[in-house]
C-alpha cells in the first residue's frame, strides 16, 4: 500500500519555502496531496482556485503530487483519502508550539494519522505567505521568495498602500 501524506496550508501566496517542503516530501512519501486549506480565521489574500490554479500549475510535472483544497477537519478529510501522514513545515520554536499543539489534537482524534516535521532549507527559514504580502503591498522585492508563476500572477494584481498621505 503507498504511503499517502498530505501538505496541507493556506499557501497564500504559495513561497518558495512551500516548494521546498513539497519537493523534499517526494523523497519520502509515494503520494502528496498538497491541500489548500480554507481557514475562516484568516482573511484571503488570494481566492482559493487561484492558489489550487497556481500550485497545480508549480506542481507540473510532479506525477507524485495532487493539488486539491477542503473545509472542515484535517483528520476527517485525510480520512477520506486514506492519507497516513500530515506534512507541517517548521521555521522556528514559535512555528513548533502551535503544530505540536495541532499535532497531539489530530493523534488524540485518529491515533493512526503521523505527523512529520520538515524543515525547509536555510534560504527559506524565515520566509512566510505574510512576509511576501507584505512585501509585494509595500512593493518591495517579493519576486524572489515565491515561483516565477506566483511573482507574475502578483504583478499583475493592483496595490492599494493606505497611509501614504503625504499631507
Amino acid at each position: 500500500m503507498p504511503t499517502i501524506a498530505i501538505y496541507p496550508g493556506s499557501f497564500d501566496p504559495i513561497t518558495n519555502g512551500h516548494v521546498d517542503i513539497i519537493q523534499r516530501s517526494l523523497k519520502l512519501f509515494d503520494r502528496v496531496i498538497v491541500a489548500v486549506t480554507q481557514n475562516i480565521s484568516k482573511h484571503p489574500f488570494l481566492p482559493v482556485a487561484e492558489r489550487i490554479l497556481l500550485l497545480s500549475r508549480i506542481t507540473e510535472g510532479m506525477e507524485q503530487v495532487r493539488v486539491t483544497s477542503f473545509t472542515g477537519l484535517l483528520v476527517n478529510f485525510a480520512r477520506r483519502l486514506e492519507a497516513q501522514v500530515v506534512i507541517r513545515g517548521l521555521r522556528a520554536v514559535s512555528d513548533f508550539e502551535f503544530e505540536l499543539q495541532m499535532a497531539l489534537t489530530n493523534r488524540n482524534i485518529d491515533p493512526e494519522l503521523e505527523t512529520v516535521f520538515l524543515m525547509p532549507s536555510g534560504r527559506f527559514i524565515f520566509l512566510s505567505s505574510g512576509l511576501v504580502r507584505e512585501l509585494w503591498q509595500l512593493g518591495g522585492p517579493f519576486e524572489k521568495y515565491v515561483p516565477e508563476v506566483v511573482a507574475d500572477h502578483l504583478r499583475r494584481m493592483p496595490r492599494v498602500v493606505e497611509g501614504n498621505d503625504p499631507g
